[in-house]
Formats: structure tokens, C-alpha cells, sequence
């Protein structure tokens, strides 16, 4: 697709490789090409998931290209849309996506596997946010995501400290979902990405939009706003052809045909 960034069609999911040796860094015009990734994945109507990786066996990504900010890239650019790594502020991406984490995920590494909704990790990946170590924060979705994915103690240590976490702590905590060897994570990402886009779309838009929308809210006023109609795409599948087609194939005992309306 473009210099650094390969997009792979498999069916209905999407595998999206960062591809910039040695350590899968990334500048200015990487994250504009995952931004142009993860656009075309969500506007693509026969996609319904997407796996994100890097190449090799060392590096899922190694965050910032802090050559390129020695070489004058401001921490303050512009990284394009969706943020820095193409998915870190894209907020109306409603379809499913899996980060296969295949080595060391570092500072922006790790918040683009934090942007993610799903972790599968090698046994040897590792996770860690350095920015403080380097006089800077980890502000593309570190310091707010982790802090709501690991207890508030266990995140403030990785964040002030840089430690690294590896994968059985990562599953303790829930951070990663699942670890495999590395010779069958991209094969094990893809199969559980198909497993996934086998439901119903429009289901799938309005669980991420739900939960987008009600995170950080009380049982009570999250139900009002889910009821409420103001909630774009869970109005959608409530009302769509979908809806009546999952009882009807499910009485049939017959798979269902998804036409995402």
C-alpha cells in the first residue's frame, strides 16, 4: 500500500503490517499512511475486521522515531488523521480491531495496542512506556487508556518508571486477551478476526459505539443514554433488516445473511 505500511485483504478481514525496519518506529509520514490504512478499513462496506501487526520478530513497534525528532519532527506535529499511528484518535471507527503483538511494544507502540479493541500477543512480547525515562509523557493514549485498562497502581508504576510488562502479567491483568508462540500468531489473529466477523455487523458497530459513549458513566445514566436514540449506531441496528434476520435464521437453524442494513 505505501512504503512502510501493507494492507492485506483475507476475506473480510483486513491485515495491516507496519513494515519500517529496525524497530517498526514511527514518524510523520508513517502515521499518516496507518491513518490511511485504517480510513480505507472503515470505509471499506466488505471488510468487518481488521488485524494491525508489525514485520519481524523483535518489534510489534518501537513508538516514536526519535531519530526523526532529533532530526527536528516536533512531539507536537501533526501525525494525521485518526493521531499518531493512524489509530489512536480515530473515533468513529466502529468495526473491530485486533493488535497482534509479535515483539516489544514501546511508548506509541503500546498506546497503538492500547487503540486496539483485542490483544493477542507472541509469548515474548513485551510492553512498556519509557516517555518519562525521556522527559515526556505518553500522551497519544497511554496516560488515559491505561489507567482504565490496569489497576490505577499497577499503571501509575509502568507509567512513572518505564518497567516493562510481559505477557502472563498483561493476561492477568486483562490487557492481553491471548498469547500463542510467535510461528502461529498472525494465523491465530486472522482466525479469530474471521470468528469475529462472522457476527452481525451492525452489532459490532453498535457494541463499540455503546461502550465509547458510556465508559466513563453510572449504570443508570448509561441506560438513559443507550435508550435515548442518541446513540447513532445502536438506533441503526435496532431497527435494521439485521435485526430480524439473526431470529429468523436462528429458527430456520440456518447462518445467518448479513447485509449490514
Amino acid at each position: 500500500m505505501n512504503d512502510s505500511v501493507n494492507y492485506e485483504i483475507h476475506g473480510e478481514v483486513v491485515l495491516i503490517t507496519l513494515d519500517r525496519p529496525k524497530a517498526n518506529a514511527i514518524d510523520v509520514k508513517t502515521s499518516y499512511e496507518l491513518g490511511e490504512a485504517f480510513i480505507r478499513f472503515r470505509d471499506d462496506y466488505n471488510l468487518r475486521a481488521a488485524v494491525i501487526t508489525g514485520a519481524g520478530d523483535r518489534f510489534f513497534c518501537g513508538g516514536w522515531d526519535l531519530k526523526a525528532a532529533s532530526e527536528g519532527e516536533a512531539i507536537d506535529a501533526d501525525f494525521g488523521p485518526g493521531g499518531f499511528a493512524g489509530l489512536t484518535e480515530l473515533w468513529d471507527l466502529n468495526k473491530p480491531v485486533i493488535a497482534a503483538v509479535n515483539g516489544l511494544a514501546v511508548g506509541g507502540g503500546f498506546e497503538l495496542a492500547l487503540a486496539a479493541d483485542l490483544i493477542i500477543a507472541s509469548t515474548s512480547a513485551e510492553f512498556f512506556v519509557p516517555e518519562a525515562t525521556l522527559g515526556l509523557i505518553p500522551d497519544s493514549g497511554g496516560v488515559l487508556r491505561l489507567p482504565r485498562r490496569l489497576p490505577k497502581p499497577v499503571a501509575m508504576d509502568m507509567l512513572m518508571t518505564g518497567r516493562r510488562m510481559g505477557v502472563e502479567e498483561a493476561k492477568h491483568y486483562g490487557l492481553v486477551n491471548r498469547s500463542c508462540d510467535q510461528d502461529d500468531l498472525i494465523n491465530d489473529a486472522l482466525e479469530w478476526a474471521h470468528q469475529i466477523s462472522n457476527s452481525a455487523p451492525l452489532s459490532l458497530a453498535a457494541i463499540k459505539s455503546v461502550m465509547r459513549s458510556t465508559e466513563m458513566m453510572g449504570l443508570e445514566e448509561a441506560y438513559e443514554l443507550m435508550r435515548s436514540g442518541k446513540i447513532e449506531a445502536y438506533h441503526k441496528m435496532l431497527n435494521s433488516e439485521d435485526a430480524k434476520e439473526g431470529p429468523i435464521a436462528f429458527s430456520e437453524k440456518r447462518s445467518p445473511e448479513w447485509k449490514g442494513q
